[in-house]
């Protein structure tokens, strides 16, 4: 069943606001307020075009089949292995830590409870969580049927928002004792926390790693329709950063920590609250898991068919020689050579290696890569605590390539690339030549935002937000 524009809003906005939008107040610290609402802005038009070129050139690739694999093989075919492979990395590294946070939040959840040692075991819960609620929901194909328990985890962001709002006009004693400098303008300190807050602005919106597949489960998925998608989604995960980041920092100030809801003193809406925050990353596994299996899928099929595609296009090759030898030995009527000459040129073109390949993901291979994800998410989270360090540097390459990078490439070389095969002068129209080169500086700003949150994680363990 195709899904609708709210569908694929509800996605789209889950996908974007994980678990770090806690951390958004915390980045206000070395800006300032309003220099940091206005990196929230920035960095949400950034991403929205983002989102913008990735539906606008989804239109190259036919049918419903669009992804990063199939238009990195219209772009730069020798690098969609790597691509892929940073995609499955990242979204396999964030759904690992999705699965920590529960180990590490749902124990001190049911500490206010119980005292029984198996309620208070991580590995109790990470294992009850994977068996009971994450591994029925990463077995379900398409996004849009993900859409009530994104519903549900935005109700959980929406819950986390409005105790923000509530601590910030009626503050408790303890509260207004923890509350340090506010500054509107611009910090007081102006240091190294600058560049390790960086990335939490610049990834509070990564959600392109699921825009293509929400794009190919649209009924209706023309531009028109699609920018109003991106749009909604992007403007209401603004809305939502800017309260709980200004109205965070405004509540704590200086004293500000890199998780907001662990500075609320403990009370029912508090401990609500972690429970939020935990719904909110379980049902976030699966939009992590869906882009990941695809991205596997792609590396397989790159292995495994790269030289049945090269023998096809031989064939090819070999079928267009026989054509245009048969065309000179008959010699046709001039109308129906320019007939014939059409079938081959429509035959060339079908089987052109820049046509890209329709790969599917069904049966034993579908179930087989979803078993392996699960598999070694679950070993990875039972035995590692912390992989704060390793999930930024994958992050800082992974999400800036999914975010700007690729999307600015593909719109760069595919936009208005029909004209170029074209007799004559003919140029694109305006619009299109202003587009390719937003594409061109959303991928420029793509690498300086890759060095820039590579630095800030090598050198002051900067974490960004997914």
């Amino acid at each position: 069943m195709s899904s609708s524009v709210q569908s694929g809003v509800i996605t789209l906005l889950h996908t974007a606001c994980g678990a770090g939008i806690l951390a958004m107040p915390y980045a206000f610290k070395p800006f300032g307020l309003i220099i940091g609402l206005l990196m929230i802005a920035f960095c949400g038009l950034c991403s929205f075009t983002g989102l913008y070129l990735q539906a606008y050139v989804s239109k190259y690739v036919p049918g419903r089949h669009a992804s990063f694999f199939s238009l990195c093989q219209l772009t730069y075919p020798q690098l969609s292995v790597v691509f892929d492979a940073a995609i499955a990395v990242k979204c396999f590294g964030v759904g690992v830590s999705y699965l920590v946070v529960v180990g590490d939040l749902l124990p001190q959840i049911m500490s206010t409870f119980s005292h029984n040692e198996w309620l208070l075991s991580r590995q109790f819960h990470i294992t009850a969580i994977t068996l009971v609620v994450v591994t029925p929901l990463c077995f379900i194909k398409k996004l849009d049927s993900l859409r009530y328990t994104s519903s549900i985890a935005i109700s959980a962001v929406g819950y986390l928002c409005l105790l923000v709002v509530f601590h910030f006009l009626v503050p408790s004693s303890e509260i207004d004792e923890l509350k340090g400098h506010v500054s509107i303008w611009k910090p007081s300190d102006v240091d190294s926390s600058v560049l390790s807050s960086f990335p939490i602005f610049v990834f509070a919106y990564t959600c392109h790693h699921n825009m293509f597949s929400i794009i190919n489960e649209q009924s209706n998925n023309s531009l028109a329709s699609l920018t109003k998608l991106i749009r909604t989604a992007i403007g209401l995960a603004m809305c939502l950063y800017f309260m709980i980041g200004a109205l965070g920092y405004c509540t704590f100030g200086d004293n500000i920590s890199g998780n907001i809801i662990t500075l609320y003193p403990m009370s029912v809406s508090s401990t609500i609250g972690r429970i939020a925050i935990v719904l909110l990353v379980i049902l976030a596994f699966p939009l992590q898991c869906h882009p990941a299996r695809a991205s596997i899928n792609h590396i397989l099929h790159f292995f495994t068919n790269s030289k049945e595609h090269q023998h096809q296009h031989q064939l090819s090759a070999n079928e267009q020689n026989r054509l245009l030898s048969n065309l000179e030995e008959n010699a046709p009527l001039s109308g129906s050579a320019s007939s014939f000459i059409d079938d081959i040129d429509d035959l060339v073109e079908e089987d052109s290696p820049r046509q890209p390949p329709i790969v599917t993901l069904e049966g034993k291979k579908f179930i087989c890569i979803t078993t392996g994800i699960l598999v070694c998410s679950y070993a990875l989270a039972m035995t590692v605590t912390s992989l704060a360090k390793v999930l930024s540097i994958v992050g800082a390459t992974g999400s800036t390539s999914i975010s700007f990078i690729l999307p600015g490439i593909f719109g760069y070389k595919l936009i208005a690339s029909e004209y170029q095969n074209q007799e004559g002068s003919t140029k694109p129209p305006t619009g299109e030549r202003v587009l390719r080169i937003v594409s061109l500086l959303l991928s420029i700003w793509g690498v300086i935002v890759m060095v820039t949150s590579l630095s800030a994680t090598l050198l002051f363990h900067a974490v960004g937000s997914h």
